[in-house]
């Protein structure tokens, strides 16, 4: 008799696999794993029973015994054919079968007798399996656009019970009896097993939007894991339907550029060959979709087209205008003019579009373009054009020089604020810078910065007698001269003092008149007083302020 040992029994338990549905009526175990079948859903007491027997049913009414425990006693295997070593015993009286195949789909009975009565217990046993893989098989080489075509075979492989396959694209289902949709299934039994193979071949009418679209197919059985099969894509085939012309190139194309036309074409396998119309002439070329244009002009603007060789109303047109820009200044470079003078400016522009002109002078920009009716010294500088259309830019410049004799503009003087000196100050314009001298020598001589052809010359002097001082300028192209008089201290102190004098002659006149009308306001006053009968003594506040007035403005003559 073959006993199994304890540690034996719990390796088996751990590997059992037990689905218990209506109160453990049906077990449903896994292909080639430990099942556990359970003797009275587990209620079996040990301290109750007198004897337990497992025992399945062979058919026919026929059954067979598999094993024995009586109380006390070790368990007894009695299980011959196919159970032959793959029965025990676990603790919970339930039996124990290793490496369960489809064979075992069948009843097996627990037999429990006790003190007081025998009892059986029926169990049904179902055995599940999984495909052993899920695979697309004959995949096609290519789809065609609007042709039904067998895309490939799903291959559920040795299952039970057969399973269901679904064709996904994009994890989404595809449908038999759709458009383009023609799904057939088919089951082959192995007899040696039983197990069940499941093939579904898939039919499909591909669409352009079908490019790198994934392909699947997936199972799903009653009580297991859903299997899917790795995706597949297909090269997807259709006639050109859409041409494109495109143009690579710098931007701005300009003249001397290089031009590159690409023909595209939507048809998969793409067209290779290709026609090239370049301004009324056609170009082939094979084994590319490319033409390059080298070293355009503005010539080189207009149309363009590609067409399919073996289709030639298949074309695509496109327009290339090369961008150019040219411009005339005149005159340029360095101008010389004589103040007073004038200077036409002519800027010619021949461009492929709109353009934009600034300038500037001395590198400050200038609202308008500069004009010069009448040219003066302020005028002298260095102007640059620039001519813009888009990108493209182009500069042109000129450089003004405005010459003339010297002119003194102003000959002035002024006292310095310590009263020490007179400043004399000599303001002229001329080109080249004009030369200053002064007729007398002066001290701290100063010179201004010679700016637009306007010179100041500074300097300063101590006349001790009147005198006539001379500012003389002078260039290559001629000499002007202005005298201004300059005083001395002395007369500038004796002209002070006879200014004092007039103001006190002035007082002593106003002190005269004031007194005189002081005289006239009194007699009219007494006689007033005379015929109203009023006190001369009387005198009114009006006359003792008019009295206070007058004494004021004598003391201040006599000062």
């Amino acid at each position: 008799m073959h006993l199994l040992s304890a540690s034996c029994v719990s390796a088996l338990l751990v590997s059992a696999f037990l689905c218990q549905v209506s109160g453990f009526e049906t077990v449903i175990g896994l292909y080639g794993e430990t099942l556990e079948i359970p003797c009275n859903n587990g209620a079996v007491k040990d301290e109750d029973v007198l004897l337990l027997k497992w025992k399945y049913d062979k058919g026919q009414g026929v059954s067979g015994d598999l094993l024995v425990k009586q109380k006390n006693q070790n368990v007894s295997i009695s299980a011959t054919d196919e159970y032959k070593g793959r029965v025990s015993l676990a603790a919970s009286s339930s039996l124990l079968l290793s490496a369960a195949t489809l064979s075992d789909q069948r009843t097996f009975t627990c037999m429990v007798v006790a003190s007081a009565d025998i009892s059986e217990y029926p169990v049904t046993v179902v055995i599940n399996k999984m495909p052993t893989e899920v695979e697309i098989h004959d995949k096609a080489e290519e789809l065609e656009i609007g042709k039904l075509t067998k895309l490939g075979t799903c291959v559920a492989k040795d299952a039970n019970p057969a399973v269901n396959i679904t064709w996904l694209k994009n994890n989404k289902p595809l449908v038999a009896d759709e458009e383009g949709v023609s799904i057939q299934a088919s089951l082959l039994i192995d007899p040696a097993t039983g197990l069940v193979t499941t093939t579904s071949i898939l039919e499909y009418s591909a669409k352009k939007e079908d490019t790198d679209a994934q392909f699947s197919c997936s199972t799903q059985q009653i009580a297991g894991t859903e299997l899917v099969s790795s995706p597949v894509t297909f090269s997807i085939t259709f006639s050109t339907e859409n041409i494109a012309l495109k143009v690579i190139a710098q931007d701005p194309l300009v003249e001397g550029d290089n031009v590159t036309l690409k023909c595209e074409a939507d048809g998969n396998p793409a067209p290779t060959s290709f026609n090239f119309h370049l301004k009324g002439e056609a170009v082939k070329v094979e084994n590319t979709d490319s033409y390059t244009i080298m070293k355009v002009s503005r010539n080189s603007s207009g149309e363009y087209k590609c067409s399919l060789v073996d289709d030639p109303t298949m074309e695509a047109t496109v327009d290339i205008t090369v961008q150019y820009l040219d411009i005339n200044l005149s005159p340029s470079g360095d101008i010389v003019r004589s103040a007073g003078g004038t200077l036409d400016l002519n800027l010619k522009i021949d461009a492929s579009g709109d353009t934009k002109v600034s300038w500037t002078k001395d590198n400050v920009k200038l609202d308008k373009e500069p004009k010069f009716s009448k040219v003066n010294y302020a005028h002298s500088g260095r102007y640059e054009c620039e001519v813009t259309l888009g990108l493209l830019s182009r500069k042109a410049s000129f450089e003004l020089a405005v010459e003339g004799a010297p002119v003194i503009k102003h000959l002035t003087k002024r006292r310095r604020d310590d009263g020490k000196y007179k400043v004399l100050m000599c303001e002229a314009e001329g080109s080249p810078k004009p030369a200053v001298s002064w007729s007398i020598n002066g001290t701290s001589p100063s010179e201004s910065d010679y700016v637009n052809g306007k010179i100041t010359h500074t300097i300063q002097v101590v006349p001790h007698a009147n005198l006539t001082v001379s500012c003389t300028v002078s260039n290559e192209f001629g000499v002007d001269t202005k005298a201004i008089n300059v005083s001395s201290y002395s007369s500038d102190d004796g002209d002070q003092t006879k200014l004092v004098v007039g103001v006190v002659v002035g007082l002593l006149v106003a002190a005269i008149v004031l007194g005189l009308a002081y005289w006239v306001y009194t007699k009219k006053s007494k006689q007033g007083s005379w015929k109203t009968g009023e006190k001369e003594d009387g005198s009114s506040e009006e006359e003792k302020k008019l009295e206070e007035k007058v004494e004021e403005n004598n003391q201040k003559a006599e000062v």
